[in-house]
């Protein structure tokens, strides 16, 4: 531990120095620099992660870890995606969504018309890929040792149908979340197949997490948008960015402010990924009343209230106090 001290307080000294350009491979240790002095806000003290991989989270908002989640792993959450798809298993408050364009297709009852599975938490097999001890102890360096799995997802990116829908806006994923700290949440994010520029890579904007929250909204893009695809209004389409090109079982982490987005899948195939957005059950709830997220609380509340019949009394955090589930540690605020 000593010389991983001596090696944490070297690199820390030399933060201050003028700013390098990132490299396009995120997993191959400290790639950049800011030019301005740093200290280690994002991320706690471990055995786990390298200094040099502290410090790459630190300044880019992101880190990728090689083969995390294994194969016997993955094939058992795609053959329970493949049950939910041919409805032999009914999930409460599980949300199936569909391409915009497959949509207004005739609908076929298997995964080919399904582009996402969303809060998956009342599944069984799926949720278990939020409590996987290899995820946590990762988890566990942003977020402290109490945490909750608050958002999770299946995506099931399908092949463009010509409108490029399958494309979602560069976002922030913190416009989402009704609770606080930021820096006491993160994304895992883990590949279920080879994910390329081919079939829409995450795309990540190195360093945003140091920014703040940006103003969404949907896109004014030709063809379509799918519901809940917000993006950010403005931001710098010259910022450096980095497209994660992952194998099967990788797993990225990344920070809720991280501006972020995937391109269009340009293969026959469909793109799929597992995720879970956590937080420290340290967390607390706040208004968003009068910010920038009035927006996605008054379609989130829309969504909810047609879906189980309450009237407008549900608030934003009523939706999601329901979603959140303790994975390790004691539940506290959250």
């Amino acid at each position: 531990m000593s010389r991983a001290a001596d090696r944490l307080r070297l690199l820390i000294s030399h933060l201050d120095r003028s700013s390098a350009l990132l490299q396009a491979s995120p997993t191959s240790g400290l790639n950049t620099s800011s030019c301005q002095p740093h200290t280690l806000r994002y991320t706690s003290d471990s055995e786990l992660l390298t200094p040099e991989q502290r410090l790459f989270y630190e300044e880019n908002g992101f880190i990728v870890i090689k083969k995390l989640v294994s194969d016997d792993d993955i094939d058992s959450f795609r053959r329970e995606f493949e049950r939910i798809c041919r409805q032999e298993v009914q999930v409460p408050g599980l949300v199936v969504m569909r391409d915009v364009v497959i949509a207004k297709s005739e609908f076929v009852p298997d995964q080919k018309a399904v582009s996402k599975l969303q809060d998956f938490q009342e599944d069984p097999e799926l949720f278990r890929y939020c409590a996987l001890p290899q995820i946590l102890k990762y988890v566990q360096c942003f977020t402290g040792p109490n945490i909750m799995a608050m958002h999770t997802m299946l995506i099931n990116k399908p092949p463009d149908a010509g409108k490029k829908t399958s494309r979602h806006p560069m976002h922030q994923d913190l416009h989402y979340f009704p609770f606080r700290p930021a820096d006491r949440i993160v994304c895992s994010w883990t590949a279920m197949e080879r994910v390329s520029r081919q079939n829409g890579c995450l795309v990540v904007l190195p360093g945003t997490h140091t920014h703040t929250l940006q103003e969404h909204d949907y896109p004014a893009w030709e063809g379509g948008v799918n519901k809940m695809y917000h993006g950010v209004r403005d931001y710098d389409p010259q910022h450096p960015r980095v497209h994660l090109e992952m194998e099967t079982g990788d797993t990225v982490f990344f920070h809720p402010l991280l501006i972020h987005g995937s391109g269009i899948n340009q293969t026959q195939g469909f793109r799929k990924a597992i995720s879970c957005h956590y937080a420290s059950s340290d967390c607390y709830y706040i208004d968003v009343k009068g910010t920038t997220q009035e927006n996605i609380e008054q379609e989130v509340k829309e969504i909810a209230a047609k879906k189980y019949g309450l009237d407008d009394s549900i608030t934003f955090q009523d939706t999601w106090a329901v979603r959140g589930r303790l994975v390790q540690g004691e539940r506290t605020t959250l």
